[in-house]
């Protein structure tokens, strides 16, 4: 498990993202214990993850007690102290890889989201935005959030 404050702002995260989809219905969000089987093969454990609605209308359809077979349309990684380096660099590659849209790595020391986002298959120039700043997401534009909201 991961220390202090990783779970908190984890849930916090799970919070802001689930008030802007359940309203509208926009797709499903998952906590850290949510598994992917990617078609790359590879299997991940995101902290948080978003599946659109169309992502989970094309399927194929989740199944009881197995990972899911689709793949996010945003993940958000929050760094800790072990797995900051496989985040920042294997784990960017696998999403990128599989066709994840959005990918967030959360910095709670420096208190920074920075963002990567898919453009003909690639992730472009990452976008950083501080405790001062608003972030809204491409995935869900319907989602503006103060980065303050996040962290403690």
């Amino acid at each position: 498990p991961a220390g202090w404050p990783h779970g908190n702002v984890g849930a916090r995260i799970v919070r802001i993202l689930g008030n802007c989809t359940t309203q509208a219905q926009l797709g499903e969000v998952f906590d850290s214990s949510t598994g992917y089987r990617l078609p790359s093969g590879d299997t991940v454990e995101p902290d948080v993850s978003f599946i659109s609605s169309a992502r989970l209308q094309a399927g194929p359809a989740p199944q009881r007690g197995k990972f899911l077979q689709i793949v996010p349309s945003l993940v958000v990684e929050i760094l800790s102290t072990p797995t900051a380096a496989r985040d920042r660099t294997a784990k960017k590659t696998i999403y990128e890889s599989n066709g994840v849209e959005e990918y967030w790595i959360v910095d709670t020391d420096r208190r920074t989201i920075t963002v990567f986002r898919l453009s003909d298959d690639r992730y472009g120039n990452p976008f950083t935005f501080g405790s001062g700043e608003q972030l809204t997401s491409v995935v869900l534009p319907q989602l503006t959030f103060a980065v303050s909201e996040i962290f403690i």
